[in-house]
């Protein structure tokens, strides 16, 4: 694997020199943008491995860029805010980002985001295309691992690739009851911290507006309350 390419959006100059120097430190590519629309410009034009996106930018918000990005693009987006209410994250993570970290954050932690990031996309893309081929039915569903995609009833369901990730994890052990602690260690591949959990219900939330009849009487992933959640044994199999 060659070295990975990192572009780091954010209005404040110092910030995405701050961070930049750090992570080309780590041993990363660096790529800048001071605007939205910039950074939506380099994406078309170089390849680009995670974004790091400030979310309070003018003229284009981080929101509108994460929108925009999972359009055409699957790579990890890590969120950058001042903001630091359960509504901002909730909101950030349901336009496609991967992750959020608060302002003020340390570089470590930062680093280590990015880390965790990348090494998620890389293994999950390097299993994908070393794995045989199969396809998965459940309640309605088509899952087709070797292409990663979904169907509901024949129609193609758009899932980010963390959506994805929690959905197979989910179906591939029907039956099994996994903590909100465990999918998130499970998908996101480090140790769940304090605001994992949240994480991993808004992105359980979101997929369940994609692949359920009605989300707010879900029949695929159900809620084990008190413990997590899980998916039936009984209507699954494999071709």
């Amino acid at each position: 694997m060659g070295v990975q390419q990192v572009l780091i959006v954010d209005d404040d100059r110092d910030i995405v020199n701050l961070i930049g120097e750090y992570l080309s430190l780590e041993g990363y590519a660096v790529l800048t943008a001071l605007s939205g629309q910039e950074a939506l410009e380099l994406l078309n034009t170089r390849a680009v491995d995670l974004v790091v996106l400030d979310l309070m930018m003018p003229r284009m918000d981080g929101f509108e860029v994460c929108r925009r990005i999972r359009e055409s693009k699957d790579i990890p987006i890590l969120l950058l805010s001042a903001k630091s209410t359960d509504m901002d994250k909730v909101v950030g993570l349901r336009t496609g980002a991967d992750d959020y970290i608060v302002k003020p954050f340390s570089l470590i932690e930062l680093a280590a985001r990015v880390e965790a990031q990348l090494r998620r996309y890389s293994y999950m893309t390097d299993r994908h295309t070393q794995q045989q081929a199969e396809t998965i039915h459940y309640h309605g569903l088509r899952i087709e691992e070797a292409a990663r995609n979904v169907f509901l009833y024949d129609r193609k369901i758009k899932l980010t690739r963390t959506e994805y990730d929690i959905l197979l994890l989910l179906v591939k052990n029907a039956g099994r009851v996994f903590s909100l602690e465990e999918i998130f260690e499970r998908v996101w591949g480090e140790r769940s911290l304090e605001g994992s959990a949240s994480t991993v219900m808004v992105h359980i939330a979101r997929l369940r507006e994609k692949i359920e009849e009605d989300s707010r009487n879900p029949k695929v992933i159900l809620n084990v309350w008190g413990v997590g959640y899980k998916v039936e044994k009984d209507n699954k199999h494999r071709i």
